[in-house]
């Protein structure tokens, strides 16, 4: 979305053509007034934007993906091209369902896969099964080194918390409260909408808005009456779609014009630019 096209943050869905508005309000070269007086729920993405394990997510799909390329660059007399624990991560697994995300890298080679099962063995050559793999994978690393935090989110989702602002947790990722509980923060929020529920309830996941609308609907909240926080395009695209009042997006990976284009209002570096007001 060009960004002449914004939202005014003072009221939900309106739209001001010639000028940013007030969530371009800013106090030195890289704080953003927040104005959260019309919004009741404050919706957030979990990796990317709380957790800071897209790191870690890269490297292990890495592992994941080389095993399963050298073996089928092998099979079919190929030349082994490796993931890209950056890049390819990026473009086709971040902020998708895990079995999505490996369906869609290795659609971008030309792979043709068996989608399979979510009970498959990690050693069942499917999309479940290689997402079985890398999901054991970062269990145990998890276990070992616990889960690193964006502590400017953390303040901010306390911040918000106190000023009575209803809070949800609308991620893809099935792990999603194990990894809150290891951080100590699954308590903040009042509801949770993760790839365990979507799959419970046959919500289709991100860029589909059907994550972001449930969390409303738990919440009771109206749609365009929430905030949402997202650092991948995919999510933006389905707070987009959903309606949702608000979106700020999170610049993770220098994907600020995307973030732009695909729907958020105002994107930021880190959630410690925004200032609620």
């Amino acid at each position: 979305m060009p960004m002449a096209a914004m939202r005014n943050l003072d009221k939900p869905g309106g739209t001001q053509p010639d000028a940013p508005g007030p969530p371009n309000d800013r106090r030195g070269s890289d704080q953003v007034l927040l104005h959260v007086d019309h919004y009741h729920a404050m919706l957030f993405d979990m990796d990317g934007v709380i957790t800071s394990s897209a790191q870690d997510h890269g490297t292990l799909w890495k592992v994941i993906f080389d095993d399963f390329l050298k073996t089928f660059s092998e099979r079919h007399n190929l030349p082994f091209r490796p993931f890209d624990s950056a890049a390819d991560y990026h473009d086709y697994v971040d902020g998708k369902p895990r079995y999505d995300g490996v369906l869609s890298f290795l659609g971008s080679r030309g792979i043709m896969l068996p989608f399979g099962e979510p009970t498959d063995d990690d050693d069942t050559e499917t999309c479940c099964g290689l997402g079985n793999r890398k999901n054991r994978l970062f269990l145990e690393r998890m276990e070992q080194a616990g889960v690193p935090v964006f502590e400017s989110s953390v303040a901010l989702i306390r911040v918000l918390k106190e000023r009575g602002k209803k809070l949800a947790v609308v991620s893809a990722s099935k792990n999603a409260e194990v990894v809150l509980r290891t951080a100590g923060l699954f308590d903040l929020f009042d509801v949770m909408v993760s790839g365990r529920e979507a799959a419970a309830l046959s919500l289709a996941g991100k860029p589909a808005p059907d994550t972001y609308l449930k969390a409303a609907e738990l919440l009771d909240v109206p749609v365009d009456r929430a905030v949402v926080f997202e650092d991948s395009v995919t999510g933006v695209q389905a707070a987009r779609t959903a309606g949702a009042g608000f979106i700020v997006g999170v610049d993770r990976a220098a994907d600020r014009m995307a973030l732009l284009w695909h729907g958020a209002d105002v994107v930021v570096a880190d959630l410690g630019d925004l200032m609620p007001v």
